[in-house]
């Protein structure tokens, strides 16, 4: 799988690298987050606060080692086995009235996405203080979800 060189670029400027992460329960159930409030500024809206795991690609780093990072970062789930990996690379816009938080320098994001099956006990769950407190909590609640 080739990783973007930086990010990709398109007729209307460049895309952000990233990875999204579909974990899935002993039940076959999704895990999704909803979006912590990043301040008075924050256009999400409901229905749009739940999200699965996502985030940025690091410097020299895989897009499956990525998904594993961010997945802790925001979870602090480690205990997962793969499942699958999206076998082309999801490209979407911004909306361009958007408040842009890369200050216009991507235009959108293009993500890898992976399938995961969560394999420890619900404890190991810690959106709070994923990291036990390392890393900012970027959810306020979560649940295990139906895929339809």
């Amino acid at each position: 799988m080739a990783l973007p060189r930086g990010a990709a670029m398109s007729g209307r400027g460049l895309y952000r690298p990233c990875v999204g992460v579909l974990l899935l329960n002993a039940q076959g159930l999704a895990f999704i987050g909803r979006r912590r409030a990043k301040g008075a500024h924050d256009q999400t809206r409901p229905p749009y606060l739940w999200q699965m795991p996502q985030g940025g690609i690091d410097e020299g780093e895989t897009p499956y080692e990525a998904a594993l990072r961010e997945l802790h970062e925001e979870t602090n789930v480690s205990s997962v086995a793969l499942l699958g990996e999206a076998p082309d690379w999801l490209c979407y816009d911004l909306p361009r009235n958007s408040n842009n938080r890369w200050s216009g320098k991507y235009v959108g994001q293009i993500q890898r996405w992976f399938a995961l099956r969560f394999t420890g006990d619900e404890s190991e769950i810690d959106i709070h203080a994923p990291g036990h407190g390392a890393h900012k909590p970027e959810f306020d609640a979560w649940r295990w979800e139906t895929l339809s």
